[in-house]
C-alpha cells in the first residue's frame, strides 16, 4: 500500500472516529434532554398560567399586552437576562356586532342564522342581496358561476365537499374570499366542515388589509340549510349587518437569546412561534401549545447548559392570526439592517402537538439532516416515529422567512380530532391540552434544534431568483399572487 492510500485509509478512520464520537455524545444529550422534560416539564403548567393570565391574546387588546408580560417574564424566569421586546405598530382588527337574517323576497317573514364575522371585514357594512351556492370556494367553483355572481353573496365551503372537486387542493379561507371579491361578490358566507353548530373565526383577507365586502362564518348545519334552501326557493335573500374595529395599535414580539460559537454568527437558528389568538376562545391549541412548548424548550436549553456552535434566538410573535404581522415586522426590519443574511434556519411551531417528525419544505438537504437526526432520536425515544414530509405551505409565521429563501423546517404534528374541530372557535380551550403531547413537543423540538444548532452544515440560502423557482415548484405562486406576496415580474 502506498503512503497516499495509507494517508487516505488514517483520514478515513479518523473521520469516522470523530463522526462516532460527535454521535455519542449527542445521544448523551438526548438522553440528558429526555430526562429533564419526563420528570420536570413545564410546558403544561405554563400554558395553564398564560391562559389564566390572559383568556384569549388578541393582537393589540389589554389581554395580547398581558400576553407579551407574561412571556417575557417567563423567559426570564428561566434565566434568560437578554430577553428583549421587539415592538412594531400595526393596525389591529376586532369585531363587535354582526347578524345574518334569511329573508324570502317579497316577504316580511325571515330567519336569524347565528354567525360570526371574519376578520378584516369591513368597519361597517350593510347588504342584502341573493345568496348563490359556490360549492367549494374554488377559482373552477367561480369559473362556472362567472358573471352571475356579480352584486351577490357567495356562499362557499371552508373544505372540499363536492365530489367533482374531489383530489383539488382546497385554499384558504382569505383566498376564496379574494376570489369571490374577484369575481364581484357583496359579501361572503363560509360554512364551516365541523358538524354540531361549532362557528370559527380568522382572517378573510389574503394580505392583511381590510377587504371590501363583509365575510361571515356560519356552521355546518347552517350551511346545509341555506344550500337546500336557496335550491328550493330561488329567491332567497341574505342580510348581513355588521359593526368592526380596524385601528393602529402596538404589539411587542418576544425575544430570548442562546449565544453559540463566536464562529457560526451569520447561521442563527431562529425557533419560533406565534404568542396571539382570536377571541372567540383561549386558543390553548391554536398556538398556546407551539408557544409555551418554544418557552420550555428555552428553559431545557438553560437548564442543562447545552452548547451550541450556532447561536438561536427564540421569538414568540404576536399578529400572526391577523395577517403574520409581528414576524413580516421583523423580517422587515432584518431586511433593512442587513441581519437578514445572518439567519441560517427558521423552525415554527403552529399547533404542533405530539411531534411525529420534521417537514423541510421542499429542501432535500434539510430533511437528510432532519431524517438522519431523527433516526438518533428514536434510538433514544422509541415513541418518536421520524415520520418527515418535504412541502411548503403558506399562512404561518414561517411564511416571510421563506420568501426570502431562508431554509424552513416545522414539526409534523399528531393533533387529535377535537382539537382539530375546535380551530379557531370557541371550544378551543385548555381541556384539549394533552401533558404528554405537549412533553413530546418538548423533548423532540430540543433535541432536532440542538443537532441542527451544531451540524456541521446547514443547507444554504436560496437566491432570490432560486426561491422564485422554488415557490413555483411548490404550487404556491398562485396563493401568493392572490395574496398579493408574489414579487416577481412575469
Amino acid at each position: 500500500m502506498s503512503i497516499k492510500q495509507n494517508w487516505y485509509l488514517v483520514s478515513v478512520l479518523f473521520l469516522f472516529s470523530a463522526f462516532l464520537t460527535q454521535k455519542k455524545g449527542r445521544l448523551a444529550i438526548f438522553e440528558s434532554i429526555t430526562s429533564e422534560v419526563d420528570e420536570n416539564g413545564q410546558a403544561y403548567s405554563t400554558l395553564d398560567k398564560l391562559i389564566k393570565a390572559t383568556t384569549h391574546r388578541l393582537t393589540g387588546s389589554e389581554n395580547g399586552r398581558k400576553a407579551e408580560e407574561f412571556a417575557f417574564k417567563t423567559f426570564q424566569d428561566f434565566g434568560y437576562s437578554n430577553t428583549t421586546y421587539l415592538p412594531f405598530e400595526t393596525e389591529s382588527w376586532s369585531r363587535k356586532s354582526v347578524t345574518l337574517s334569511l329573508v324570502p323576497d317579497n316577504s316580511d317573514n325571515f330567519r336569524e342564522v347565528e354567525v360570526v364575522s371574519l376578520a378584516h371585514s369591513p368597519k361597517a357594512a350593510s347588504v342584502t342581496a341573493k345568496i348563490v351556492n359556490c360549492k367549494d370556494g374554488l377559482e373552477s367553483d367561480f369559473e362556472l358561476i362567472g358573471e352571475e355572481l356579480k352584486g351577490k353573496i357567495a356562499l362557499f365551503n371552508i373544505n372540499i365537499q363536492y365530489p367533482d372537486n374531489k383530489g383539488k387542493a382546497n385554499l384558504h379561507r382569505s383566498e376564496k374570499t379574494a376570489l369571490a371579491i374577484k369575481y364581484g361578490a357583496a359579501g361572503v358566507i363560509i360554512a364551516n366542515s365541523v358538524k354540531g353548530g361549532v362557528l370559527l373565526t380568522g382572517t378573510a383577507s389574503a394580505t392583511g388589509e381590510l377587504i371590501p365586502i363583509p365575510a361571515v362564518c356560519v356552521s355546518y348545519e347552517s350551511g346545509r340549510y341555506m344550500k337546500n334552501w336557496i335550491k328550493d326557493e330561488t329567491h332567497i335573500l341574505a342580510q348581513i349587518e355588521m359593526l368592526n374595529s380596524f385601528k393602529p395599535v402596538r404589539a411587542r414580539n418576544i425575544l430570548a437569546k442562546h449565544k453559540g460559537s463566536t464562529k457560526y454568527q451569520e447561521e442563527k437558528i431562529i425557533v419560533g412561534a406565534h404568542l396571539d389568538s382570536w377571541d372567540l376562545a383561549n386558543g390553548a391549541i391554536d398556538n398556546g401549545i407551539g408557544a409555551a412548548s418554544v418557552m420550555d424548550v428555552a428553559r431545557v436549553f438553560k437548564k442543562l447548559s447545552l452548547k451550541t456552535k450556532r447561536p438561536i434566538e427564540f421569538i414568540l410573535f404576536m399578529g400572526e392570526e391577523q395577517g403574520r404581522l409581528g414576524s413580516k415586522a421583523l423580517v422587515e426590519d432584518l431586511k433593512c439592517t442587513g441581519a437578514i443574511d445572518n439567519i441560517g434556519l427558521m423552525i415554527n411551531l403552529d399547533m404542533t402537538s405530539n411531534i411525529l417528525g420534521f417537514n423541510a419544505f421542499g429542501n432535500s438537504k434539510l430533511e437528510h439532516l432532519t431524517s438522519t437526526f431523527g433516526r438518533e432520536i428514536s434510538t433514544v425515544d422509541k415513541n418518536y416515529q421520524n415520520l418527515n414530509t418535504s412541502h411548503a405551505g403558506l399562512h404561518s409565521d414561517h411564511q416571510s422567512f421563506m420568501m426570502e429563501g431562508i431554509p424552513v423546517t416545522r414539526p409534523n404534528k399528531k393533533l387529535a380530532q377535537k382539537a382539530q374541530d375546535c380551530y379557531h372557535a370557541d371550544c378551543d380551550t385548555f381541556d384539549l391540552v394533552s401533558e404528554k403531547d405537549i412533553n413530546n413537543n418538548v423533548k423532540y423540538t430540543t433535541m432536532m434544534l440542538f443537532a441542527l444548532a451544531n451540524a456541521d452544515k446547514l443547507p444554504p440560502r436560496k437566491t432570490l431568483e432560486e426561491t422564485k423557482e422554488y415557490l413555483i415548484s411548490q404550487n404556491l405562486k398562485e396563493a401568493l399572487i392572490l395574496g398579493k406576496e408574489w414579487f416577481w415580474k412575469e
